[in-house]
């Protein structure tokens, strides 16, 4: 019972009057009911984490909760079922509520989310699921995590539920889960650092040789369309080395790959690290999952993806495109115009309206440096096409490459299974060469970098044989394919869905 004597405790009557049928408020002894308030309105998660509430899976009624303030004991976990998890996704009749499940624990991510570092989407994704496997996948120093993830907690899994959904592969997950942890044991997460320094030395010898190509030989036609496929290179090679930093591959702690991501991303490429977080963690998260994966929002506004989702689209009669000539407007709408037609104006309207000022003093470093070390050589209009002729080669580079590890591949809605058999219907690897390596910046190994995204891409090729011998166990197709098989497969494919858009459009 609380001590009546102490001026700002609750009476008994107070006390119980406050119980409904939402559970009983389990306070400890001498604590004061003016602070009580005061947390519930810094952090409702914590306060939940105070309150037990009956459920399916068990709970106390209010004669035990005031037993249990009489002894002063502490209060159980709170105990949940997978129903009652799945129904808290953020949308429905608890459209208020997010939870997700860690190691069997059950956290509200309802206010949480927002304030997420990686941003309020790719933790949403997970509303409703059990997220321990991305969880591990993407953050360095859980242990840190865990401790400031604390104050969402709420409960846990009741004892006769599973650790994660019935509808994942329970043996893949525990098969999975055993080869992460021989990955650790090897080393395959440790960065080689000298790696990542020399592949950042070819990058800047890159760019000086473009500038003292034009410096030397003038302006004329060759020496200008050689410096930009030098330039063309940097931006592409910068892409791929923004995206180690982005994905904590190169440094052991989190801020100093923050940092560097931001000169890598911004002062080389004049692009906000902020927006390639929201958009690439989500991709990564959900994989060629519609409306979960930023990458395949082309669809249906663009281009008809997938097989269900281009058949789903042709059922409903919706033709915002001549779908069915989809792979051959692709020529003129994708790799020539996605970076310097979308990406190149979007990316500063995204950094004002979030107000992300310090990308946008990174990303100014980038033109300003760009255009004082060109002016003088070219003149404006000379500068300017410059910058649209590499920005046009990298917008090429940049969407054969990452195209064709997932258009290719399965595309639907997000059917909640297992995280290694989500990442391998949505992704394929190309075979390995030491062009291949270079050229794709390790992406050729997509089905590794997806399984293990802080992996330094270095070490992809280690892994790679462990992860075949996983897929041959459960008979899951490792797809693997030569570059230009691969590059030719984007084309093929958006011709069968828009093949069977046609079809489903005309007759069904």
């Amino acid at each position: 019972m609380l001590n009546a004597r102490r001026p700002h405790a609750a009476p008994e009557g107070a006390g119980a009057r406050q119980r409904g049928p939402m559970g009983v408020e389990l306070r400890r002894e001498g604590r004061v009911l003016a602070s009580r308030r005061a947390n519930e309105r810094r952090a409702s998660g914590a306060a939940r984490n105070r309150r037990l509430r009956p459920s399916a899976a068990g709970g106390l009624g209010p004669a035990v909760g005031r037993a249990m303030e009489e002894r002063g004991a502490e209060p159980e976990q709170r105990r949940f079922t997978w129903e009652e998890i799945a129904q808290r996704t953020g949308r429905g009749p608890a459209a208020d509520e997010r939870w997700l499940v860690i190691d069997r624990k059950v956290y509200d991510i309802s206010r949480f989310h927002r304030r997420h570092p990686g941003g309020s989407r790719v933790i949403s994704h997970y509303a409703g699921q059990d997220a321990t496997d991305p969880f591990i996948a993407f953050h360095l120093d859980k242990t840190l995590v865990k401790k400031y993830m604390s104050p969402l907690l709420i409960g846990e899994l009741a004892p006769d539920q599973p650790s994660f959904e019935p509808s994942k592969n329970k043996k893949l997950v525990e098969d999975f889960r055993e080869l992460r942890a021989t990955v650790e044991k090897m080393g395959l997460l440790k960065p080689n650092r000298t790696f990542f320094l020399l592949h950042l030395c070819h990058i800047l010898a890159l760019d000086v040789a473009a500038w003292l190509t034009i410096w030397y030989f003038g302006s004329s036609t060759v020496p200008f369309l050689f410096s930009a496929l030098l330039l063309g290179t940097v931006q592409a090679q910068a892409g791929w080395l923004q995206h180690d930093f982005g994905h904590l591959s190169v440094f052991s702690e989190s801020k100093w790959n923050h940092w560097v991501h931001k000169f890598v991303i911004g002062h080389l490429k004049g692009a906000p690290a902020s927006w390639w977080n929201h958009l690439h963690f989500q991709h990564h998260a959900k994989p060629n999952c519609f409306r979960k994966d930023p990458d395949v929002n082309m669809h249906p506004l663009f281009f008809a993806l997938g097989k269900k989702l281009s058949v789903e689209l042709g059922e409903q009669k919706k033709k915002f495109m001549p779908y069915n000539h989809q792979h051959k407007y692709f020529f003129i709408i994708g790799p020539p115009a996605l970076v310097p037609l979308y990406f190149q104006w979007y990316i500063f309207y995204f950094v004002v309206q979030r107000k992300q000022w310090v990308d946008l003093a990174w990303m100014l470093t980038f033109y300003i440096r760009f255009f004082l070390t060109y002016l003088p050589l070219l003149g404006v209009k000379g500068i300017l096409g410059l910058h649209l002729l590499v920005r046009f080669i990298e917008s090429n580079w940049f969407v054969w490459i990452t195209q064709m590890n997932h258009i290719p591949m399965h595309i639907d809605y997000d059917k909640n299974v297992d995280w290694f058999s989500t990442q391998l219907q949505a992704t394929c690897n190309v075979r390995q060469s030491l062009f291949n390596d270079w050229f794709s910046g390790h992406l050729n190994f997509q089905i590794e970098h997806h399984l293990f995204p802080t992996m330094p891409r270095h070490n992809y090729w280690k892994v790679a044989p462990l992860v075949k011998s996983l897929c041959a166990k459960h008979g899951i197709e490792y797809h693997c394919k030569p570059l230009l098989t691969a590059f030719a497969d984007i084309v093929y494919s958006l011709k069968d869905s828009g093949e069977l858009w046609l079809d489903a459009y005309l007759h069904k």
